[in-house]
């Protein structure tokens, strides 16, 4: 089992910024990835930001020159920096995990944080 705990969320201006944290349960090395999803009102789920176990990082094109997935392997963390904010920024964020062992491959999920992009 892997636990996230999200926070940093909050209520920002328009090109302001925000740092969202993704604390697992678990060394960040046992879990082959780490990323973040968002959801916005009525809405599909979707993807933002990812890194590997290895470090390797890819980001969806919406958010790309303006968010930043890094870690800290000390600390469990993955965390999300977004820059420039933009009101269509305003989701739910949503930490995930992929883990495979065993040749199974399990997703986890945390609570969500809100992120609200308004003047």
């Amino acid at each position: 089992q892997v636990q996230l705990v999200e926070s940093g969320g909050g209520l920002v201006q328009p090109g302001g910024s925000l740092r969202l944290a993704c604390a697992t349960s678990r060394s960040i090395y046992s879990i082959n990835s780490m990323g973040w999803y968002r959801q916005a009102p009525g809405k599909e789920r979707e993807f933002v930001a990812r890194i590997t176990s290895g470090g390797a990082t890819s980001v969806a094109d919406s958010v790309k020159g303006r968010f930043t997935i890094s870690r800290d392997t000390a600390k469990n963390t993955v965390y999300l920096q977004m820059d420039t904010l933009k009101p269509e920024d305003t989701a739910v964020y949503y930490c995930n995990a992929l883990q495979i062992l065993g040749g199974t491959m399990t997703t986890y999920w945390g609570q969500g944080t809100q992120v609200a992009v308004s003047s």
